[in-house]
């Protein structure tokens, strides 16, 4: 049973379930104490001791009964439930099925007779429908449909269907034709049922002996690379994220409160006092920045202004204001949506209400909406954010506005995922935008996206 145990554990394990080595041993004492006796019990304290994670709960629903179940079928034998009339017509309608039908014939004798397939019979199907060379989970259902092809299920199906007209003809009852059908049927889906646990417990069993491999760190997987569930798990780390970016903001906030000590104008103050140093100088201390948030939500970069949005408004605490705008076709101030609700519910609702679709990337068109209805957001104390690739459909970028941002705000900075080298390639206008701008911070992954916020912070 513990090796059986640990074998699971490697398996959830291989299917990115996070399970710590204290979390398995839990595991293995809670087997131990519980016993396999009762297996609602049993199952209940593996689940109790090795899911931590919502999302993780269905995994383990899915990899335990490929683990701890018999894999035997509940069968009916048939026979058993026919009168002596109908079973002579049975073996009568069998014999009379024409063609070279042997396999058949056999196989729907098994279903009569109730019998699952033997475990030599199961390999053998495995190793005719490649099985041996499966890897992963998401193989089963297409080495389910060769191993059923192997059987000869298809044929069976109409098999059946052809012994039914056979009977009906013979003079058999409607209401003993259906009772007949049904128990095939569903023996038919007893038989298949076997064939898919066997196939989720060898690709389970796979799965458990390789070693796992090592999962690259989130925060430097490409955007474009992320999958729905390391979208899901960045998600829940943002929380985190924004945690640790505030105690290094907020630290740095505690050393300037006073403001940094300015030697030169210390120097240059105390002159009068033949350079004694009687009056210090200090810099003028860290203010938090208002922001302006300008985000391309076109399909490419849909994850990254999410998580922008997420963590801005998750360190509201460490800017004075923010007014938050996107794009695709033309702006839309999102200012209210964010400050309504909380940021994660915030960002879903903006999501859901703009969602992608057939119309192209006018950022543009944008900037002169923003122009006319939201130039009074900017300041001289504003910093402008503006996170998109610069790619504008060959529309008119309308530089002029760009520049007049830059001129009125404090700083404009764009967060780019392209890197430089595909600047003004296709219909990319960043190699214009660029140098109406005060910088360009690279944004690839969600590190540097962190990164990037944490420095605009810093240099409030």
């Amino acid at each position: 049973m513990n090796q059986r145990m640990v074998e699971f554990i490697r398996a959830l394990r291989a299917a990115g379930v996070r399970i710590s080595i204290a979390e398995s041993q839990d595991a293995l004492k809670g087997a131990l104490e519980i016993g396999i006796g009762n297996a609602a019990f049993f199952k209940a304290a593996l689940k109790s001791a090795l899911v931590k994670e919502h999302r993780d709960a269905d995994k383990f629903d899915y990899f335990f009964p490929l683990f701890f179940s018999a894999n035997q079928p509940n069968l009916e034998d048939i026979n058993d439930l026919l009168t002596e009339e109908q079973r002579a017509l049975l073996e009568a309608a069998m014999q009379a099925l024409a063609g070279d039908m042997d396999a058949l014939r056999a196989l729907l004798q098994r279903l009569m007779d109730g019998e699952p397939l033997t475990q030599e019979e199961l390999d053998a199907l495995g190793e005719a429908a490649g099985l041996p060379n499966g890897s992963d989970m998401y193989q089963r259902a297409w080495f389910e449909r060769r191993m059923m092809t192997q059987l000869g299920m298809s044929q069976l199906n109409q098999m059946i269907s052809d012994l039914m007209e056979m009977l009906a003809q013979m003079g058999m009852s409607d209401e003993q034709l259906s009772q007949l059908e049904q128990l095939l049927r569903a023996n038919m889906r007893g038989l298949s049922d076997q064939i898919s646990q066997y196939a989720g417990q060898t690709l389970a069993q796979r799965m458990a002996e390789r070693e796992p491999e090592e999962r690259p760190d989130l925060l430097d997987v490409p955007f474009h690379r992320l999958s729905d569930r390391d979208i899901d798990i960045i998600r829940d780390e943002m929380r985190r994220l924004a945690a640790r970016l505030r105690t290094r903001n907020a630290l740095r906030q505690k050393r300037a409160r006073t403001g940094s000590f300015d030697p030169r104008k210390t120097l240059r103050n105390n002159m009068r006092y033949g350079g004694v140093p009687i009056e210090l100088a200090h810099r003028v201390k860290q203010k938090k920045p208002n922001l302006v948030l300008i985000c391309d939500l076109s399909t490419s970069m849909r994850y990254m202004v999410e998580f922008l949005l997420t963590l801005v408004y998750q360190l509201q605490d460490q800017v004075t204001r923010t007014h938050s705008f996107i794009f695709i076709g033309d702006m839309v101030d999102v200012t209210m949506d964010m400050e309504e609700n909380d940021s994660r519910v915030a960002v879903a609702k903006v999501m859901r209400n703009n969602p992608p679709g057939y119309y192209s990337t006018d950022l543009g068109n944008s900037l002169n909406t923003f122009a006319q209805r939201h130039m009074q957001t900017i300041d001289h104390r504003t910093t402008v954010l503006i996170l998109g690739d610069g790619r504008n459909n060959y529309n008119n970028p309308r530089l002029d506005i760009a520049q007049a941002i830059q001129r009125k705000a404090r700083r404009l900075f764009w967060f780019c995922p392209e890197p430089p080298a595909q600047w003004g390639t296709g219909d990319s206008d960043m190699h214009r935008y660029a140098p109406l701008s005060d910088g360009v911070f690279l944004v690839r992954n969600l590190r540097d996206l962190a990164n990037s916020v944490d420095k605009i912070l810093a240099d409030s």
